[in-house]
């Protein structure tokens, strides 16, 4: 393969598979590791965004629990409660419903087949 097809194959397949369907569990979170960082998705099946992907690091604590949080609807947004000190962080966008200056990269995600993959930003 030629540099030129490696670039052209790179730029081809933006997603990258972070785990399979199984490893989900519904209504809750679980973390995997992609580009170096950790990041929760949250399977919430029969919503019409089945899964969301957020930054597993709180940045109000700095810790990294966001996976561990609940989920649940707040102000019509579904959300996570972060574990440690209870802020709202929106699962669409990341902002805190309490405090905009905190806020959780998001990455587009989806389920192909039994697989499911994170996009990059």
């Amino acid at each position: 393969m030629s540099p030129s097809n490696a670039a052209v194959s790179v730029q081809a397949q933006p997603w990258q598979r972070v785990c399979s369907r199984a490893d989900l569990v519904a209504q809750s979170g679980v973390v995997v590791w992609f580009e170096g960082r950790q990041v929760a998705l949250f399977y919430l099946p029969g919503q019409a965004t089945p899964v969301f992907a957020v930054d597993n690091h709180d940045p109000k604590s700095g810790a990294n629990v966001i996976g561990r949080g609940l989920v649940g609807e707040l102000k019509g947004e579904l959300v996570v409660a972060a574990p440690l000190y209870k802020q709202h962080f929106c699962l669409r966008d990341g902002r805190c419903l309490e405090d905009p200056q905190l806020v959780l990269q998001v990455w587009p995600v989806r389920i192909s087949g039994e697989q499911v993959e994170l996009g990059r930003c």
